[in-house]
């Protein structure tokens, strides 16, 4: 892959791609999507099909369909984001010729700049014809930001050395299928049913289909907008236009086509094909959408303001482009959650998993609005989470490790390890730590909104739900004289069962341990500052009495975390399984990031090693300050000093492979406290994650929402210290020499444009005077109160 910032390096705001490669465009397609919360579309080449090379891809939002196939000797269930009708197609050729595409013509430039600033992608391909013949293809495309239901694409065409027609082809494309990931194409990914396409004006043609099983109805209309005549055609499932365009030598000829797209899903509407036709008729030119979206964008652009100079800023505007294209304030309005690799590709099926844990941090001090629907997708889900619970024999709530559209656990049953083509048991539906992450993501999200109807409300459901699930689960130890959690998977993910264990699960993870805790006594301390005539409703509403609040208190003080060689234990037993020879498969295979694949590959397991895919323990110094840690320790009757701290973070980096995205954001966090000479390269590795494709191959399927957006967190809570709680602000800024000069404004409980900046040595935090309250700070040693229209500085220690 080459990426180059000619334009980018001046302004920071484009993202350009020079020269056309086959190998890296499934990449360039993930990061170059467009789209607007609702749905989005890969940046595929519009001349292009689905090969191996090309995957044209659009997604909307909560748009999922359930299919069974057979692998390995039986039937499995997937449900799947679905991967809806292309409304990309429009092809070109001479008279007679082939149709011009990369992969066969001759390409003498070829240039995709992605416009964060105006959300938009921009291509410009010469094509050699011979005979010094020579077709420029300019295009530009939106997915539009204002109209959620609107995209557009304005392709020009430019001849260089002849004349004559040029024959044009736009279609909406049906046969897609969900085959955007090698490893589930043993899978049926025939999601789409009952295409119908017709004319509905002279220049509007239409697709209609719905999904297998979920029937979600989805419409699509297209109109083609030439100076030149156009005629449809119909071949199912395809809706064709055509038309033919006169060139002559530097003389541009445009044409545009724009798209709505509605699915049943949708309110205020009756029928998704009526509301799209209505739709793209009334839309108007391609220059007046650009306006209005040019100007959505610059709202979001003020609201997420973030100066950070240099290379690394420009990485961080293309995460917070991504982020706001998966994530934007029309997600407010719909009932869907965080989907892992965002609507830009098909890998963990559109799932979501744990990664808001992620994401919300960032949005809650920007886009409450958007956390609070993403919060809300978790409680409509909390009756199956129940369910699920009781199922399993549990009170309260189970939440699955991966959700899809109602709540069941979607986690596959097996999976495929490409290096071997075996299909494996999957046991990660034991990460039952998602409930723990949901409980922490509504209080985090109450702290920084203010927002104490959903906590008191919604929220406290949760969490009491979520913390009577714990207690539940948690059995006591005569022996320890401490309460034990087991059976469960905690982040690592590598280790999934004891070796030569009949059953997966292990027992006593920490951070699984530490977080029930955690969520034990949050609760707890809810429930007894809720309003008397709110604490009756909850508890008649969910029969808690006061026995369980007794259990409740026990447990928090008395869940086990193991220790072995003075520091944090994984797991219990972790410290008796055998070292791994790191230097021994680096050597042998170089990347081994994916070492579990390696291990089975060769006939042997992960599960006997003390080697980790991603940060585990270390999970605890990313949510949590040092303070707040030692804290959570001291409760349940542990001592966590600095020394210990700092063994535990030294003993795991030497053990970890980091097989996720989010180990490199994790460990960076964390050594930004502990070891600052080391955080850097770690910083640097999250920042590089997706458009280094360092996962090799992965960004392809779908950017790393998570990852992404913790980068984005990483500069605005995890060098400043930024916590909310207690009501206030809380700072404790750890500057690192290579990131030292940056700012950033945010939205913090009703007060709106809150700026800090940090310049080399020197805090500054700036409240505007239109905000509504002041403004209470925490900083190391000092407690300060900011009125609306002052600016307050703290000199940093070296």
């Amino acid at each position: 892959m080459t990426d180059r910032s000619s334009e980018a390096e001046e302004t920071g705001w484009s993202w350009e791609y020079e020269g056309y490669r086959p190998a890296d465009e499934r990449l360039r397609e993930s990061l170059c999507t467009l789209g607007n919360g609702y749905f989005a579309t890969r940046g595929a080449l519009p001349e292009c099909a689905a090969d191996e090379v090309h995957y044209p891809g659009t997604y909307v939002a909560g748009i999922y369909n359930r299919l069974t196939s057979r692998v390995a000797g039986r039937r499995v269930g997937n449900e799947d984001m679905v991967n809806v009708p292309n409304w990309l197609p429009l092809r070109f050729r001479l008279p007679d010729g082939q149709w011009i595409v990369p992969d066969t013509a001759t390409v003498l430039d070829h240039r995709q700049l992605l416009h964060l600033s105006a959300g938009m992608l921009e291509r410009r391909t010469r094509y050699g014809l011979g005979d010094d013949r020579v077709l420029t293809v300019r295009q530009q495309r939106i997915v539009h930001m204002a109209d959620p239901h609107l995209a557009a694409l304005r392709t020009e065409f430019t001849a260089e050395g002849f004349s004559g027609p040029l024959e044009v082809e736009a279609a909406l494309d049906g046969s897609v299928t969900n085959s955007g990931v090698p490893r589930y194409r043993d899978l049926d990914g025939r999601h789409l049913t009952h295409i119908h396409t017709g004319t509905a004006t002279p220049d509007t043609v239409w697709l209609r289909c719905r999904t297998r099983t979920s029937d979600i109805r989805i419409g699509i209309a297209a109109r083609l907008t030439a100076d030149v005549h156009v005629t449809s055609r119909h071949e199912r499932p395809y809706a064709i236009q055509q038309l033919t365009l006169d060139l002559a030598p530097g003389r541009t000829v445009t044409i545009d086509k724009t798209v709505a797209l509605h699915t049943s899903h949708d309110p205020a509407i009756s029928d998704p094909l009526h509301a799209a036709v209505d739709r793209v008729g009334r839309a108007p030119g391609f220059d007046s959408l650009v306006a209005s979206h040019r100007a959505a964008w610059g709202q979001l652009w003020r609201r997420a303001e973030l100066d950070v100079p240099g290379e690394s800023g420009r990485i961080l505007r293309l995460h917070l482009f991504h982020v706001l294209q998966t994530l934007s304030p029309h997600t407010a309005d719909l009932d869907v959650g965080v989907p892992a690799r965002g609507l830009h590709g098909e890998a963990y099926r559109g799932h979501v998993f744990w990664d808001e844990l992620f994401v919300l941090p960032y949005l809650n001090l920007h886009f409450p609005e958007v956390s609070r629907a993403l919060l809300r997708y978790r409680h409509r889900r909390l009756e199956q989470a129940c369910t699920s619970a009781r199922a399993a024999g549990y009170r309260g709530a189970m939440y699955p490790w991966q959700s899809g559209s109602d709540g069941r656990e979607e986690t596959q049953q097996l999976h495929l390890n490409p290096r071997s083509g075996r299909w494996l048991p999957d046991h990660s539906h034991l990460q039952h730590h998602v409930g723990s992450a949901i409980a922490y993501n509504v209080w985090r999200y109450c702290e920084a909104s203010g927002d104490m109807e959903f906590l008191h409300t919604k929220g406290a459901e949760m969490l009491l739900q979520i913390a009577r699930f714990w207690a539940h689960k948690a059995v006591y130890d005569d022996s320890l004289g401490r309460h034990r959690i087991k059976s469960v998977v905690g982040p690592d993910e590598y280790h999934e069962s004891y070796p030569g264990a009949a059953a997966p699960g292990l027992d006593d993870n920490a951070y699984t341990n530490v977080m029930a805790a955690w969520v034990l006594t949050r609760t707890m301390e809810l429930l007894g500052a809720l309003p008397e005539p709110r604490r009756r409703e909850l508890v008649e509403r969910t029969g808690l009495d006061a026995g369980e609040l007794d259990r409740w208190e026990d447990v928090s003080r008395t869940l086990h975390v193991p220790f072995h060689d003075n520091v944090i234990s994984q797991f219990a037993g972790y410290g008796d399984l055998a070292e791994l020879d790191w230097n021994g498969y680096r050597g042998q295979y170089g990347d081994i990031r994916r070492l579990d694949r390696i291990l089975e590959a060769e006939g042997d397991t992960v599960n006997r090693y003390k080697a980790s895919k991603q940060a585990d323990v270390l999970m605890l110094g990313y949510l949590f300050s040092p303070a707040e840690l030692r804290g959570l320790f001291h409760r349940l009757g542990v001592r966590l000093d600095e020394d210990t701290w700092r063994r535990t973070v030294d003993y795991y980096m030497h053990r970890t492979s980091h097989g996720s995205t989010l180990s490199g954001l994790v460990h960076g966090w964390v050594l930004a406290r502990a070891r600052r000479a080391e955080a850097w390269k770690f910083c640097q590795e999250a920042l590089q994650g997706d458009i280094a494709d360092v996962q090799g191959g992965t960004t392809g399927e779908g950017i790393h929402l998570g990852a992404m957006a913790g980068t984005l967190d990483l500069v605005q809570r995890g060098l400043t210290g930024l916590e909310t709680r207690e009501g206030a602000l809380w700072l404790d800024p750890v500057p690192l020499p290579e990131l030292s000069s940056y700012g950033f404004a945010l939205r913090y409980q009703g007060n709106w444009g809150v700026r800090l900046r940090l310049e080399r040595g020197l805090l500054e935090i700036a409240v505007p005077s239109h905000d509504i309250s002041p403004i209470d700070l925490r900083l190391p040693g000092r407690e300060v109160t900011l009125q609306p229209g002052e600016t307050g500085r703290l000199v940093l220690p070296e």
